[in-house]
């Protein structure tokens, strides 16, 4: 067994042998650009763009022309977003999302809020679902989107989207969702959960880093959006810049892996990271909390804290064991996860937190060996560093 042992799937993952072999011949051989519409390189970059909308489009159940490429689900989130709330600036301009998102999401709305947008920001119960009736309350006929992710990118907790949509659109606004996590590990139908907007990457789900997508649903209703990347007019408008075609044939790839492996994936991931969390709570015979339902959440994610020792100190002696404390994108930071805090789950006798991330190439050996670490060395901590 390898090591570092690699438990981090949230933060990124290997690419899949099948979705590098289908990039590969775009790197060179098939190099042309998909804009240039006189050549067959040119000619053959768009077919395979196009047959690459259309695997992602299947596995959410949306038409390939509501499919546009970007460079990840930040640039989505941020295309959504500021994208949706300049178009109806004259309808409204609030927006409302969750204490709970992703900075990328969290950020474009600060950024509006700069710009003279009214924000209001929903909080969560202590197992991280949205407040309902928070929302209903906040939402005037002046609010135009609602930002809420499918499944939370620490907690692993999945929202109930279709509940949502119906508050939503009863009050006249639309819904976008940061689906990164959830693409391609859970199901997600756009059409039955009633959202409008959702942002996807490659490289949660065995694609490549880089490329990633929007649906932008185009009938009933048809969402108005305004670009936010202008020069060229690219992608129906709506994301101008020359296409990545190999990071995009690898995120139609990963998508079509997933859709086939999806229901006997799922299963699983969900019975090793049950392991996982039974082999920790009966080696350390108490002190182990888990943060979100454990019953509405991603089936590989576990998140849990563990009593009486520092975060800092556990992660620092875990080097052979590659998990983390929280968001990849907030790395760095020492501030307290803006999640926990919003769950509750910080402060005196919070305890250290981990967020473990199983994968597709996760084995029951490294599960074993995982629980065998983290028993021995917060036994060693608690003994050696007591928390009051």
């Amino acid at each position: 067994m390898a090591r570092p042992v690699y438990l981090d799937y949230h933060a990124t993952t290997p690419v899949d042998p099948r979705v590098l072999e289908a990039m590969l011949p775009y790197f060179t051989e098939r190099f042309g650009n998909a804009a240039s519409k006189q050549h067959a390189f040119g000619w053959e970059a768009q077919e395979a763009v196009e047959r690459a909308r259309r695997q992602v489009a299947s596995l959410i159940n949306a038409a390939a022309n509501e499919i546009v490429f970007t460079s990840g689900a930040s640039e989505s989130n941020n295309l959504a977003i500021k994208g949706v709330a300049c178009a109806l600036r004259d309808r409204g301009m609030h927006v409302a999302t969750v204490v709970t998102e992703h900075k990328s999401v969290l950020d474009s709305c600060s950024r509006l809020e700069r710009d003279g947008w009214t924000v209001s920001r929903i909080p969560v119960d202590g197992d991280g679902f949205v407040d309902l009736d928070a929302l209903r309350e906040a939402m005037t006929e002046r609010t135009t989107l609602v930002s809420v992710m499918a499944a939370n990118n620490e907690i692993g907790v999945l929202q109930p989207l279709a509940e949502i949509a119906a508050i939503v659109h009863e009050r006249g606004a639309l819904l976008h969702s940061d689906a990164a996590q959830a693409f391609g590990k859970v199901p997600l139908d756009v059409t039955a959960l009633g959202v409008d907007l959702l942002s996807l990457t490659a490289h949660k789900c065995y694609g490549p880093k880089g490329t990633g997508a929007l649906y932008v649903r185009r009938q009933r209703p048809k969402v108005p959006i305004e670009c936010q990347i202008d020069g060229g007019g690219h992608e129906n408008g709506l994301r101008s810049g020359t296409l990545n075609v190999p990071g995009i044939v690898g995120l139609g790839a990963c998508a079509e892996a997933a859709g086939a492996a999806l229901p006997e994936e799922s299963r699983r991931l969900a019975a090793l990271r049950d392991r996982l969390l039974e082999g920790l709570r009966a080696g350390l015979d108490g002190g182990v909390r888990v943060n979100g339902s454990l019953e509405r959440r991603l089936p590989h994610n576990l998140h849990v804290s563990f009593e009486g020792i520092e975060g800092e100190a556990l992660l620092m002696a875990l080097g052979d064991l590659a998990v983390s404390t929280g968001s990849a994108c907030s790395s760095g930071s020492q501030a307290p996860s803006h999640v926990l805090q919003a769950i509750g789950a910080v402060g005196p006798g919070g305890g250290a937190s981990v967020r473990f991330g199983l994968g597709r190439w996760t084995t029951d050996a490294e599960i074993d060996f995982a629980i065998g670490r983290v028993t021995t060395v917060v036994k060693s901590l608690r003994q050696r560093q007591p928390v009051s």
